[in-house]
């Protein structure tokens, strides 16, 4: 059994930049393939980025590719994910989630999950 807990999310202008740390505990955590996605206001699930054990290999989805940065500290057993030029449209609940093989874009592949942080990109 794996535990993660998100945190770093809040209110920021347009422009600005939050980091998300996604903490694990239990099981063997830094063997896994780490997966942040967000959920906006009546929209689906959707896949931002993923990173993989070793954070030799990472994927981005289209829109975030060059403004946002996934990377992971296995001795703390911590996945960031670096957020720069926020953008109204990237307002979501950001999840971090597990899964031991690398690669999957889909939530429902994804082990276990955090409980969510929120965040907020003003115009």
């Amino acid at each position: 059994q794996v535990q993660l807990v998100e945190s770093g999310g809040g209110l920021v202008q347009a422009g600005g930049s939050l980091r998300l740390s996604c903490a694990a505990s239990g099981g063997t955590s830094s063997t896994y393939a780490v997966g942040w996605f967000r959920q906006a206001p009546g929209k689906e699930r959707e896949f931002v980025a993923v990173i993989n054990w070793s954070g030799g290999r990472t994927e981005y989805e289209d829109s975030v590719k060059g403004r946002f940065t996934i990377s992971r500290d296995n001795a703390k057993n911590t996945v960031y994910l670096q957020m720069n030029s926020l953008k109204p449209e990237d307002t979501a609940v950001y999840y971090c989630a597990v899964r031991l093989v690398y690669g999957s874009r889909k939530p429902y592949e994804y082990d276990y999950w955090g409980q969510g942080t929120q965040v907020t990109v003003s115009s």
